[in-house]
């Protein structure tokens, strides 16, 4: 069988047979794939725990008939253990992977800039770089920003102005003035306003250095929710453990 290489995110992992699974990893260079990947479940593994979800390896694949299979592993990124350890990390990551996994049933070739973005939130979630709910919702704006999703959040969506925002429109792409607000937008304050834009920016200064405001950072959590889960035209389950 052909061989490739390329290095990869796993994504997520589904039971075969009695030792082996189905690895969805996203690549750098092939976007997504499923590969098997055979033993992986015996202790003794060559794999050892190098193809679980949130760990990012060099891999040799070999393409098959309707599944390939991976024929080597090596270590790249140890960011489960990190991550499994604290759980609001953990159901972040969760979001990150699920949405890169739904991201990628849309589109039809690689994005070594979406493999990044998704591998950097992953890192910086097991590093703690920053809060874990900002990193999970900057990567999901972000990510649909890159697919072409960009909400408009520095002018009203329908009449262009700047002045007088207070709701935000998922359908209708983004902030609305009082005067053009439609019946299903959600009202929002300035301050909302205003985290939604740092996330999509990945501005880390103006995110770190926030007030604490749990009110305004459960709308806006709704908002980016709502936002992935209406382009992706599918339910985001890891996000909604955020939502109990």
């Amino acid at each position: 069988m052909p061989l490739y290489k390329d290095e990869g995110l796993v994504l997520r992992t589904v039971k075969l047979g009695e030792a082996d699974r189905i690895i969805t990893i996203l690549t750098r260079d092939h976007g997504k794939i499923r590969a098997v990947a055979k033993g992986v479940r015996r202790l003794r593994s060559r794999f050892g725990a190098r193809l679980e979800p949130f760990m990012r390896a060099d891999l040799l694949i070999a393409t098959g008939r309707s599944l390939d299979v991976v024929s080597q592993a090596s270590s790249k990124g140890m960011y489960a253990d990190r991550i499994i350890a604290d759980y609001d990390s953990y159901v972040n990551a969760g979001m990150v992977v699920e949405t890169a996994d739904r991201l990628f049933s849309t589109l039809d070739e690689p994005s070594p800039r979406q493999y990044l973005l998704a591998v950097g939130a992953v890192s910086a979630l097991a590093r703690r770089l920053h809060a874990p709910g900002d990193i999970g919702e900057s990567y999901m704006l972000r990510a649909l920003a890159l697919a072409g999703w960009r909400p408009r959040l520095d002018a009203c969506v329908v009449c262009g102005g700047a002045a007088g925002l207070c709701a935000f429109s998922t359908p209708g792409g983004g902030a609305m003035c009082g005067g053009d607000r439609t019946p299903e937008a959600r009202t929002v304050t300035a301050r909302q306003l205003a985290r939604l834009r740092a996330l999509l920016a990945g501005d880390w200064d103006a995110l770190d250095g926030a007030d604490d405001d749990d009110d305004g950072a459960g709308v806006v959590h709704a908002i980016v929710e709502e936002w992935a889960e209406y382009y992706l035209e599918r339910p985001i389950r890891s996000a909604h453990l955020l939502d109990s």
